[in-house]
């Protein structure tokens, strides 16, 4: 199931997406033993969380051939992940590190180009983001400054709503492939523990959702309690 963001006010686009998650969530909770099997293991989630920068849309790629310059070109990452080349079919690089995107490149390119070389620069880049939606105070899109762990992105969200189940929260995250995979982590036990081993760092991209507890559920009726009958 897609995410899909519409234009509008930050709180517009959040709400929108927290409905998109709960259904998300409410799949995930439904799928057969095969289909579950299928998120992320621990092996992947290392993969995932490797430092270097990875490609998003937006993103402008200079690509320079010192021995052919008739192939140096400025591409612009489309919103589906590709890109136009010179000589070549569309390829799509969304989610590949700059040593894979010139990898590549020179694989495709050296089915004609004899002994290529070339240099690929990152001229332009989208302003690395995550998003927290669900039960924290201040939900919306935050920017990525530095390497920012999973709590931490929680405390500039405000931290955890009151009644908040933090022994859920989950992490989605677009993988190469627009395969959207997830990852669930028990906050409450690295508080209590103070084990930060799951303390993940975030990457551009990321959503993450604190699911409502159960208190969460109850907090509207028990704000009405407070008012006296007549």
């Amino acid at each position: 199931m897609p995410l899909h963001f519409v234009a509008g006010s930050e709180g517009t686009v959040v709400k929108r997406l927290t409905i998109q998650i709960v259904a998300l969530m409410a799949l995930l909770a439904t799928t057969s033993p095969h289909l579950a099997a299928q998120d992320a293991t621990d092996n992947e989630w290392t993969r995932w969380t490797s430092g270097r920068y990875r490609i998003t849309p937006g993103d402008v790629l200079d690509i320079t051939f010192p021995f052919v310059p008739e192939l140096n070109q400025s591409v612009t990452v489309q919103p589906d992940g590709y890109v136009s080349l010179k000589e070549l079919p569309d390829m799509r690089i969304q989610g590949r590190t700059m040593a894979q995107v010139k990898a590549d490149l020179l694989e495709a390119y050296g089915q004609f180009v004899r002994d290529a070389v070339l240099t690929v620069t990152l001229k332009e880049f989208q302003q690395p983001s995550f998003i927290a939606g669900g039960d924290v105070i201040k939900p919306g899109r935050y920017e990525l400054r530095g390497a920012t762990t999973l709590t931490e992105a929680l405390a500039l969200a405000g931290g955890p709503a009151r009644g908040a189940n933090l022994g859920s929260v989950v992490l989605f995250r677009r993988a190469p492939g627009e395969q959207l995979e997830t990852k669930q982590i028990n906050v409450r036990h690295m508080y209590a523990k103070r084990d930060l081993s799951e303390d993940v760092l975030l990457r551009p991209g990321d959503i993450l959702f604190v699911p409502r507890g159960v208190l969460g559920k109850l907090q509207p009726m028990l704000d009405l309690l407070r008012f006296p009958v007549y």
